[in-house]
């Protein structure tokens, strides 16, 4: 492959999942410094390749019209996707998702090379090369694995996601508005994932919450549009609650925070890839669940306890553990 390619990089959702791509997008930028970098991936999680600085161009796909089953539009939408990477003429494309409908898409593209991650043996068809799916590994590894199958050469891994200056500019209006000093320690928490089996119990977070306010830092609840309802409680305690904004406004509260603290979600991984320090409460330290190149970060329950049983004790001591490496005190 020549520096002048134009490589298609694929990863429709989610937000999580698209984040661990990162460490991969960067090998691909090492292995080819002057080559033309496009991500696919779905339009409601596009805001987030701002932060891949090696992306070149985004390309999206409207999935709310396959949900809305909207058959002319579906087409007609299908059809320019179609046509858009046909045009593009693609040498290669790594299909990070391993789907029925992204091994589709990789095949329509026309490339030469079509790499993917095998799920099922029947879309090994879609790829000139597909290794099979290793899911005892962390998702990023499995990235990295995937391109090493593939032929790239190995290198330093990195995991960098570069926070546009609007977003970090809007967190700042955030803070303003809700009276918070940037200049003060501040816990930013993320109490909700997308499954209820992942999630710490809600009264948990709202007693460290209280800890640590009685200990002067200042508290941020985090979420989606969905969990406003959810966080009203948060509300009542008088904390700040900054549920639904956009992701990457979400982004820099957490860049503007000293520590974060949740499940396992996008948002924790975002914060990761953008260097903050994390405590993740997970039921577990399976390699899909605990933040890509620190297991030690995360909090799990004792002797296969279910998430309710991590004691409010150990997540105290986690985070005074971490705040501690950040500050050289011990704010306990």
């Amino acid at each position: 492959m020549s520096d002048a390619e134009k490589i298609l990089l694929i990863r429709l959702k989610s937000i999580g999942d698209i984040l661990f791509t990162l460490p991969a997008v960067h090998r691909v930028r090492d292995n080819f410094p002057r080559a033309r970098l496009s991500f696919l991936t779905s339009e409601e999680h596009a805001p987030i390749l701002d932060g891949f600085a090696e992306v070149d161009e985004t390309i999206v796909l409207d999935r709310a019209l396959f949900q809305q089953r909207r058959l002319k539009a579906i087409w007609a939408h299908t059809f320019g996707l179609v046509r858009r990477l046909r045009r593009g003429r693609f040498s290669h494309v790594v299909d990070f998702q391993g789907y029925g409908e992204t091994a589709l898409l990789t095949w329509l593209t026309g490339a030469r090379e079509r790499w993917g991650s095998v799920y099922r043996d029947r879309r090994a068809w879609a790829y000139t090369k597909g290794p099979t799916r290793d899911d005892r590994i962390h998702p990023a590894d499995w990235n990295l694995s995937l391109l090493g199958q593939c032929g790239l050469k190995p290198g330093p891994v990195r995991n960098e996601f570069h926070l546009p200056s609007d977003s970090v500019n809007s967190a700042l209006c955030c803070f303003t508005e809700q009276h918070l000093d940037p200049a003060r320690p501040t816990l930013y928490l993320q109490p909700y994932t997308s499954s209820r089996h992942k999630n710490w119990p809600l009264e948990n977070y709202l007693a460290l919450a209280a800890h640590w306010r009685s200990h002067s830092l200042q508290i941020i609840f985090g979420g989606g549009p969905a969990d406003r309802l959810a966080l009203e409680p948060a509300r009542n305690d008088g904390h700040v609650v900054s549920a639904g904004v956009p992701m990457l406004t979400t982004a820099g509260l957490m860049k503007l925070s000293t520590l974060v603290v949740g499940g396992d979600t996008g948002v924790l991984h975002l914060a990761v890839a953008m260097g903050k320090r994390v405590v993740m409460v997970v039921n577990s330290t399976r390699p899909r669940t605990f933040p890509f190149g620190h297991p030690d970060w995360a909090v799990t329950p004792r002797d296969s306890q279910p998430m309710s049983g991590i004691e409010v004790g150990a997540v105290v001591k986690a985070c005074a553990s971490a705040l501690t490496a950040i500050g050289g005190g011990d704010p306990s």
